[in-house]
């Protein structure tokens, strides 16, 4: 006879670090690469939890009851249950984080320094605890890099009638994201040709900044165009 799901109590077990801030014990204000270190370290449990979600072949949404509401049998429902809570707490407390970077890039930039001087980031991982969102980072990190998004590329030429040009692109265009590459991962534009690849005759969001306003593009990489590669435009690094 088993227990229906309400009667199960709330396991107890180690959480893993903090991911609150503490600085020798104080709250002071931390640095651009502090909070970009972070970041990455927050990404990395978050991935490390999805991969618990993912050993027992579930997500976020995945039911842990039987039809008639008892626990399931096949998968140790305690366990997924504590990975579950772990990984809101971790995602409330990404989306309170990237609200701080966001603040430390605008800094950064009021400052007069140059995308060079920003503090390497590793690619965002949160998607990998499949909570159902598009793409290689989650929407708070999503929704704060479109408020930062600093170029790290230029468009130096478009080809008439490439499908760069189809998608709008322009020469002088300062390239912010492209897919889920942006500033933090594009291993000098080594990511770019990576998405492009990977997306031939698929749709990918670019963004640029033209004129000190952000354009976005539907960029369909292709080879039949007539011409060379299967972009028609240039970029180098800024």
């Amino acid at each position: 006879m088993g227990l229906r799901m309400d009667d199960l109590h709330a396991p107890t077990v180690a959480a893993g670090p903090s991911s609150q801030q503490t600085t020798n014990g104080t709250h002071g204000k931390q640095s651009l690469q502090e909070l970009i270190a972070r970041k990455d370290n927050l990404e990395a449990e978050l991935s490390a939890l999805g991969s618990v979600l993912d050993s027992h072949g579930v997500n976020m949404n995945t039911g842990l009851t039987t039809f008639d509401g008892f626990p399931r049998a096949d998968i140790d429902v305690a366990q997924i249950r504590t990975t579950r809570a772990r990984i809101i707490r971790l995602r409330n407390d990404h989306k309170s984080l990237m609200t701080k970077v966001e603040k430390a890039v605008h800094e950064h930039f009021a400052a007069g320094k140059s995308a060079e001087s920003l503090p390497a980031a590793n690619p965002t991982r949160v998607a990998s605890v499949g909570v159902g969102v598009p793409g290689p980072a989650s929407a708070a990190t999503q929704s704060a890099s479109s408020a930062i998004e600093p170029p790290f590329a230029r468009v130096n030429t478009v080809v008439q009638d490439s499908p760069a040009d189809t998608a709008g692109m322009k020469a002088g265009d300062k390239v912010t994201r492209f897919g889920y590459v942006d500033w933090t991962n594009h291993e000098r534009l080594s990511r770019v040709a990576q998405v492009v690849q990977q997306n031939e005759n698929h749709t990918i969001i670019v963004k640029v900044l033209r004129d000190s306003q952000t354009v976005q593009l539907q960029l369909t990489p292709r080879r039949d165009w007539g011409g060379r590669g299967m972009l028609g435009c240039h970029l180098v690094p800024v």
